[in-house]
């Protein structure tokens, strides 16, 4: 145990030395999550709206009013016909335009050319427009539903936080563990220094495990980091158990530990070992309910996203941060993340040692 206190105290060492290391390790994730919560969002936020108001009622007026006081659009000069706002919408003077008949209907014209947003954009004018339109009211809408209203549950303010920053931190987990210590294993192979080690008294198991470890404390910090972050500056509320979503988490890092490991196995170089540890941002990224709702694709791919890593950790950090339910909800992702665990890290032991005897 003394040994390999000292091997792993070395490992420690050799990481706070290297400036490098330490800025991909500590200060990269908490970039990463602020750009993501800050910068890539699905909301709707200061789109331009213009009224095209025919009816000119005190009901159109109240709409016209509402809307301009929403925090989501802003408004911009009125138009006197139909034709008008189409042309606005053509030439990216607005992104949505709300037309009001001599009739009292409602139309919502978006600009489609980005189907996503304009999606967003008419669902959050409906929900600004919906409470106005009441039976006393002048106003009725084509597509009005009467006693019908739509609701988000977990997320009502349909805030693109709560969606990404679970996603984000098994990203980041799984890029930092796995391209760091893969490349730390590749670089004692590089050196011939793995052959010394390995040499010592002490077992493969033990000298992998020694240089492991360090990446699971820093990975342990930056969960931390990734929290306050998430909380504090992002405002993602932590409306289930902390102290499942940490435990979850702490599986989900030896996951990527393990899935390091088996990558310094297969390869011989450190860009070898960086390129392949970067190609799991694909499968992270398109395969794990991330960016993309896993229901619309191809039955083929959704059976590949099962051996996924990220697809089951990403599902019980947000079914528990956000959605808060009771632990046994994600012990499915809980025992299919400790079996990944298992699996890859039996697998990644005899390679290692077959590779290197």
């Amino acid at each position: 145990m003394k040994q390999f206190i000292c091997f792993t105290r070395k490992e420690f060492i050799h990481i706070f030395r290297d400036s490098r290391t330490l800025l991909i390790l500590l200060v990269m994730p908490a970039v990463l999550i602020t750009l993501f919560g800050f910068v890539v969002t699905t909301e709707v936020r200061g789109a331009i709206a213009t009224i095209c108001d025919e009816a000119m009622t005190q009901d159109s007026r109240r709409i016209a009013e509402t809307i301009g006081t929403s925090q989501y659009f802003s408004l911009t000069s009125p138009c006197g016909s139909i034709d008008v706002a189409e042309d606005k919408l053509r030439s990216g003077q607005a992104d949505v335009a709300v037309c009001i008949n001599r009739d009292g209907e409602v139309l919502i014209l978006c600009d489609g050319s980005e189907p996503n947003q304009a999606q967003m954009r008419g669902a959050y004018m409906m929900q600004i427009i919906t409470p106005l339109l009441s039976e006393g009211s002048s106003i009725s809408s084509p597509s009005y539903t009467g006693g019908v209203v739509a609701r988000s549950l977990f997320n009502p303010q349909q805030r693109s936080e709560y969606n990404f920053v679970p996603g984000v931190i098994g990203l980041i987990v799984l890029l930092i563990c796995a391209m760091m210590t893969s490349i730390a294993i590749v670089s004692e192979k590089e050196n011939g220094t793995m052959e010394l080690l390995l040499a010592s008294p002490l077992s493969p198991l033990t000298i992998i495990s020694a240089k492991l470890i360090p990446y699971f404390f820093f990975s342990s910090i930056n969960l931390i980091t990734i929290l306050l972050l998430s909380h504090y500056l992002l405002g993602v509320p932590f409306v289930g158990s902390l102290t499942a979503f940490v435990v979850v988490t702490l599986l989900y890092i030896v996951v990527s530990l393990a899935l390091g490991l088996l990558i310094s196995t297969v390869v011989r170089t450190q860009m070898a070992a960086l390129l392949l540890s970067l190609l799991l941002i694909v499968p992270t990224m398109y395969l794990s309910n991330f960016v993309f709702p896993l229901d619309s694709l191809p039955l083929p791919m959704q059976g590949v996203s099962n051996i996924v890593p990220a697809k089951w950790y990403i599902d019980a950090a947000r079914r528990i941060l956000v959605q808060g339910v009771e632990v046994r909800y994600v012990v499915k992702d809980f025992a299919i993340l400790f079996v990944m665990a298992v699996v890859l890290m039996v697998i990644s032991v005899k390679l290692f040692k077959k590779r290197l005897s």
